[in-house]
């Protein structure tokens, strides 16, 4: 069973967060502006309280506490800012479709839209084949920088996904090497190898 976490914090552009928490996965985080996503952090054991409870709200640290803020200042929470009800409402949204897929549901992220400010050409074109792939499907990190116009750019294609900020919503879980898992960052190929399962992907 999944539960919602509670709003923890707003920033000067009314940035929501709220935490929720998947049954074997761990606790997460989506941040929304009321019109875009602008993190999400996948659920993971240590991020939150145990699986199960529904996660308590708490003060969001100012700037220089924030553990993984989002990537601009401009949409850092800061302490004791106002809640917006559409971004609240938004993520409250976001939420629920993330516990339909962790629960084994197919859901359509395609139509959530990101905070791209700041990306270039190259990486909007990599978002965009990423987001064009198909659940239960994979691709090679060469096949994606392929899909997206630029042949030659495998290993960019690589460090996109690599930092990417948007998992799930932009699924760069579904971009493996040509001779295995390829990497997952700080989640480990167990934690991607369990995404794909979920969509009857096995490697």
């Amino acid at each position: 069973m999944l539960t919602s976490g509670a709003i923890v914090g707003l920033s000067s552009v009314s940035v929501t967060c709220v935490s929720y928490a998947a049954e074997g996965w761990g606790v997460g985080e989506v941040w929304h502006d009321g019109s875009r996503l602008v993190w999400h952090e996948l659920p993971r054991p240590a991020a939150g309280p145990p699986i199960g409870r529904r996660a308590r709200a708490r003060e969001t640290p100012s700037q220089g506490g924030v553990k993984r803020p989002p990537p601009s200042s401009s949409t850092i929470p800061a302490k004791g800012a106002r809640v917006s009800r559409r971004s609240a409402v938004k993520a409250e949204q976001l939420v629920h479709t993330l516990n339909a897929y962790f629960e084994g549901a197919r859901p359509d992220f395609r139509g959530v839209e990101v905070d791209v400010d700041g990306w270039t050409p190259f990486q909007l074109d990599i978002a965009r084949a990423l987001r064009a792939v198909p659940f239960g499907e994979v691709v090679s990190y060469a096949e994606l920088a392929q899909l997206a116009g630029y042949p030659r750019a495998q290993r960019a294609a690589g460090t996109f996904c690599a930092r990417n900020r948007f998992p799930l919503v932009v699924p760069c879980h579904r971009v493996v090497s040509a001779d295995g898992l390829g990497s997952y960052g700080s989640l480990g190929l167990d934690y991607k190898r369990r995404l794909l399962a979920l969509e009857g992907v096995t490697l």
